[in-house]
Formats: C-alpha cells, sequence, structure tokens
C-alpha cells in the first residue's frame, strides 16, 4: 500500500479535507505534515482508512470517524473524535476539552491526559486515558466506557446516566448522582481486554467504577434541587 503525504500549512480546510479522502479512497496510507495545530482535520473518515497527523492538531480531528484508524503524534484540541461511530484513534500526548464527545463506537486512546468533559454525552465505545481526566468527564454520558489510568478530577461522573467510569487512582469529586462501586471479577476482565490490545492491562490495579445512582433518570419536584447541582 502507497503512502500519499498531504501538507497542512496555510491551505484552505475544505481543500486538505478533499485530499485526504480521495487518498483514502485510493487505499492509500496517508500522512499528514506541518498540521500547524489546524482544526477541523480528518472528520468523516471511512472505514479502512489510515492516516497519521505529524504534530499536533486542532478542535475537531476525527471528528464524525466511520471506521478509520487515526494517529495523532502529540496533543488534539476540543473534541477530538466527536461523533464517530467505528475506528481507532491514538493520541500521543494530551487531549483537549471533550475528547469522544457523542460518540458511538469505536476506540480513542490518549496516551498524556486529557482535559475536562471527556466523553460528555458518550453513546458507546471507549475512551483510554493514560493519565488523568479532567473536571465533569463521563458528564451525561448514555453508553460506553471511559477508562482513566491516572484519576480524575472534579465532579466525575457528573449526570451520568448508563455509561460507565473506571479509575485507577485519586478522583478530586464526584459529580451529582454518581456512585463508585466495587467491580467484579469479570467486570474487570472485560476491561482488561479493552486494554490489552493497547499494552495497559496491570493486575495490581485498584479500580473504582463509577455508574449512576439514577435519582435523575426520573424528574421530581420534591428532589428538584439535585436536577439544579447538575
Amino acid at each position: 500500500m502507497s503512502e500519499h503525504i498531504i501538507e497542512v500549512g496555510k491551505r484552505h480546510i475544505k481543500e486538505i479535507n478533499e485530499e485526504i479522502q480521495d487518498a483514502a479512497a485510493s487505499d492509500k496510507v496517508v500522512r499528514v505534515v506541518n498540521t500547524l495545530s489546524r482544526h477541523n482535520l480528518g472528520i468523516g473518515l471511512p472505514d479502512g482508512c489510515k492516516i497519521s497527523f505529524e504534530g499536533s492538531t486542532g478542535y475537531y480531528c476525527g471528528g464524525l470517524n466511520v471506521g478509520a484508524t487515526i494517529d495523532i503524534e502529540r496533543n488534539a484540541g476540543w473534541a477530538c473524535g466527536e461523533g464517530m461511530s467505528k475506528g481507532h484513534i491514538t493520541v500521543g500526548g494530551y487531549a483537549g476539552m471533550s475528547c469522544g464527545a457523542a460518540m458511538m463506537g469505536g476506540t480513542i486512546h490518549v496516551k498524556g491526559d486529557a482535559g475536562p468533559r471527556v466523553g460528555v454525552a458518550m453513546k458507546g465505545g471507549n475512551i483510554v486515558v493514560e493519565g488523568k481526566i479532567g473536571y465533569q468527564s463521563g458528564f451525561m454520558s448514555h453508553s460506553g466506557k471511559i477508562i482513566a489510568l491516572g484519576g480524575a478530577g472534579e465532579s466525575c461522573a457528573d449526570a451520568l446516566w448508563e455509561g460507565e467510569i473506571w479509575v485507577a487512582g485519586e478522583i478530586e469529586s464526584l459529580g451529582v448522582d454518581a456512585h463508585a462501586v466495587e467491580p467484579t471479577a469479570e467486570e474487570v476482565a472485560e476491561v482488561d481486554t479493552i486494554l490489552d490490545p493497547l499494552g495497559l492491562v496491570d493486575t495490581s490495579r485498584e479500580w473504582r467504577k463509577l455508574v449512576s445512582g439514577q435519582r435523575l433518570w426520573y424528574f421530581e419536584s420534591r428532589d428538584a434541587s439535585a436536577w439544579l447541582m447538575i
């Protein structure tokens, strides 16, 4: 499979993405250089596409991914992988706010820390962060797993629905209606199957699994104060 190199620089973002799509349709491995942390790179990439971004990317890189394997060498801005339904995104450094927002499937692997609201409104898939996740991570997550190996910030799992947040390390505070429960051996084994392909399994970890307390699933006027805290 041949490699196609795409220069970003100051070119119009539409032109860059059109070239990326054309290269992906030709079954070429794509390498994007001189990224300059530009926004909206690699949106809606198709199944089977393999692409790498040298340096850092800006907002929404890899958004609406439908099956591509995306490698970001350094850092990614807000909402990396937003709305993705399939595929794999690797961030070599830090991922900004709302990584994996509203994603429906696939895996995002962040090798550094991640900013606030990781997995906000998440509908499925997995987000693995080797470092710490920022405040209000998992906010209103409906499904899927957020796995943080380096702890979590304030208000973690705030207003969580049916998603799960797994944390190894310190949690600064829990959000509204979030509960920490003891995971079963079977549940830990399921998490390890996600971590194993990434080379991150460590049987010595002490996990805390955060789930919804279900107080917010049904509104009651007598319990309105809980809703006002969100």
